[in-house]
């Protein structure tokens, strides 16, 4: 077991007073088998009510509502957990789903819903004729077929940190060959949704003081990943950026079924077209 600190801090800058509209912020590790919550601080400047509500995945979502007009918003969380995570998870998949194609139950598929159906076009079925590259043989491996796909994004794709906002679709990620982490978790998740899985975007943190994974500066910055459910296993996460399976390095925020689900910080603010100046976010993670 790692305990685990974690800041984040991001803030908007503006060339004038603006009026900020309510801020919504996934920014609360989202607690499980494997992660604890030990504690956390949310500070925001200038001065906000904050009213915290489960969204419809079950996410923690703070609100934050303003009353003056500022040129500056800063919003701080500060995070103590304790990560109990596997490096090698051994997965207990029902016998009827260890081999695919397998069909999920009539509860399941009800629950799994949208988490089932790719949310971006492909008209030219250039993504589902792509992801049917990795199906070997029928019936297959489901685990192997999973874990194949997860590598092939991180052979196919080359990482690259993006600073614009905004996620590329999964078929003009597989045509550009390079994206940034979310890029990547998309394009797993739309790839395996065209095969029948249910599967959903993880956003939260990256942990790793050796450096050594793809999608991080210093020991820890925010990250995407994926989750598909299995029946008898559940949910299994998926890390195309990284080849991993397992979440030994990630610390989960927010699931969702997009990727514009999930984002830690979302507002808008009243003002001039020409008001918003900058944006900087800085993230460390440590032990």
């Amino acid at each position: 077991m790692s305990v685990l600190k974690i800041h984040h801090s991001t803030t908007y800058r503006y060339n004038r007073p603006v009026s900020l509209r309510p801020h919504q912020m996934m920014l609360r590790p989202r607690e499980s088998r494997e992660l604890r919550l030990r504690s956390i601080d949310l500070t925001i400047t200038p001065g906000a009510v904050v009213t915290w509500a489960h969204d419809v995945a079950g996410n923690i979502v703070a609100t934050a509502t303003f009353h003056e007009m500022t040129d500056k918003l800063v919003i701080e969380s500060r995070a103590e957990i304790e990560l109990d995570a596997v490096a090698w998870p051994v997965f207990d998949v029902a016998a009827s789903a260890i081999f695919y194609p397998f069909q999920y139950s009539a509860d399941e598929w009800t629950d799994l819903g949208a988490l089932t159906t790719p949310q971006y076009s492909d008209l030219t079925e250039r993504l589902r004729t792509w992801s049917r590259t990795f199906v070997r043989s029928v019936p297959t491996d489901t685990l192997a077929l999973l874990k194949d796909i997860n590598a092939g994004v991180a052979a196919w794709i080359s990482y690259q940190s993006r600073d614009d906002e905004g996620t590329q679709s999964p078929v003009h990620t597989l045509e550009r060959g390079w994206g940034s982490c979310r890029d990547m978790a998309v394009l797993f998740v739309e790839a395996v949704r065209t095969l029948g899985f249910g599967a959903r975007i993880v956003s939260g943190y990256l942990y790793n003081p050796s450096q050594e994974l793809a999608g991080m500066t210093g020991s820890g910055s925010t990250h995407a990943w994926a989750e598909v459910y299995v029946p008898g296993a559940g949910w299994i996460t998926f890390d195309p950026t990284n080849r991993n399976v397992g979440g030994v390095n990630l610390i989960p925020v927010a699931v969702g079924r997009d990727i514009r689900h999930v984002m830690p910080v979302i507002g808008e603010f009243f003002g001039m077209n020409d008001a918003f100046e900058t944006m900087s976010v800085e993230v460390s993670v440590w032990a």
